[in-house]
């Protein structure tokens, strides 16, 4: 019988006053207290510190978010946002929590059926794939 055991240790942290540009795969947990101008890519979980800035997409198993967050976030497990964050832009998550006074502008699906979550996201993938090829005249 095999027993799943969490690894909490943070195998990459991004401290406050540090500002990265560029797209960063990581493999394992991560938090970012900084400035990041890219997309943030991992396996693990990751927690986004009160004044961190993220300007790029988000893919993670877990996202904890307390600062501010300008792309999508992708983390099928679970999305927290802290009162203190603010995200323009998509998410998706079989779960979301969300404090007093955050702010998100667009569009979440957050459904915890595996079937009717995988649904959601095909159709709102397909609408972006059409108004993305749609001509404005």
């Amino acid at each position: 019988m095999a027993i799943f055991n969490d690894d909490i240790s943070i195998n990459t942290l991004i401290g406050f006053g540090s500002s990265i540009k560029g797209d960063i795969k990581i493999n394992g947990f991560t938090r970012i207290d900084g400035d990041l101008d890219g997309n943030l890519e991992t396996s693990g979980n990751v927690i986004i510190g009160n004044k961190a800035r993220i300007n790029g997409n988000i893919t993670a198993r877990s996202v904890t978010v307390g600062g501010i967050v300008k792309g999508n976030i992708l983390a099928p497990e679970s999305v927290h946002l802290l009162s203190t964050s603010a995200v323009i832009g998509d998410i998706q998550s079989h779960r979301i929590c969300a404090e007093q006074n955050v702010l998100i502008h667009g569009h979440c699906i957050a459904l915890s059926d595996e079937t009717n979550y995988n649904n959601a996201v095909s159709e709102w993938n397909n609408r972006l794939a059409v108004s993305a090829s749609s001509y404005k005249v």
